[in-house]
């Protein structure tokens, strides 16, 4: 499987962006797709995920500013960002984990895309 993210960039403080990530290749089904992110001296944590059945899950620090959604069909998820802080600043990674085969379940990792928010 893999991942093609695309967005990013410089925004100033209030803005927005939109992060996307398509996924190919060998697809048997998805589990969940997702964006987690890293700062300099940071570890990687998670930002949102939303499984196949749109559930999804968001860090304390973006809910109400960010919204994670999906296209099954084209597997896609997309990452809208509103209100960006300076602290949102960080190298963003799309992550899809399901099925590449019926019995292949692992976590597969895009290039990471890098979100500068200047205050």
């Amino acid at each position: 499987v893999q991942l093609q993210a695309s967005g990013g960039g410089l925004v100033q403080a209030g803005g927005s962006l939109r992060l996307s990530c398509a996924a190919s290749g060998s697809i048997f089904s998805m589990n969940a797709m997702g964006w987690y992110r890293q700062a300099p001296g940071n570890e990687r944590e998670l930002v949102a995920t939303i499984t196949s059945g749109g559930s999804t899950n968001y860090a304390d620090s973006v809910k109400g500013r960010f919204t994670i959604s999906r296209d099954n069909a084209l597997n896609t998820a997309v990452l809208q960002m509103n209100g960006l802080k300076p602290e949102d600043t960080a190298v963003y990674y799309c992550n899809w984990d399901g099925y590449s085969d019926p019995w292949s379940l692992r976590a597969y990792w895009g290039q990471g895309t890098q979100v500068t928010v200047s205050s």
